[in-house]
């Protein structure tokens, strides 16, 4: 396996532990994946919104997650680009019904892990 390949497959790891969590609601989990300086943001209703990690975390665990409200799974690694030895961007699609999400996700190695560093979604209903 190449070097690039090897990177690729890390990120994709990465990237599905982070659709994993947020389909199950596992904030420890997504903690893991996340760099504790992330920072994520939404324009989608004309209003930028901007999020520290700690307070995506608590939205996360203050609602049902997607599985325990019936929501059947559908997430998807749309795409995987990676910048450079210690940079990856990945593109996701998810929902949590009724909305919708396209998730923009950057990656850091940071310690040896591949952790998103910064996130910017948008929703449809």
């Amino acid at each position: 396996m190449s070097k690039n390949n090897a990177i690729i497959d890390s990120v994709r790891g990465a990237a599905q532990a982070y659709l994993d969590g947020l389909f199950i609601g596992d904030v420890k989990g997504l903690r893991a994946v996340f760099h504790p300086q992330a920072r994520l943001y939404s324009a989608t209703e004309a209003k930028l919104v901007e999020l520290d990690l700690d307070a995506y975390m608590d939205l996360v665990a203050n609602r049902p997650s997607a599985r325990d409200k019936g929501d059947q799974r559908q997430d998807e690694i749309l795409s995987i680009s990676v910048g450079s030895p210690t940079s990856a961007h990945v593109r996701v699609r998810n929902v949590y019904l009724p909305k919708r999400f396209v998730d923009d996700l950057t990656f850091v190695l940071a310690d040896g892990q591949w952790r998103i560093i910064a996130k910017v979604w948008h929703f449809d209903i």
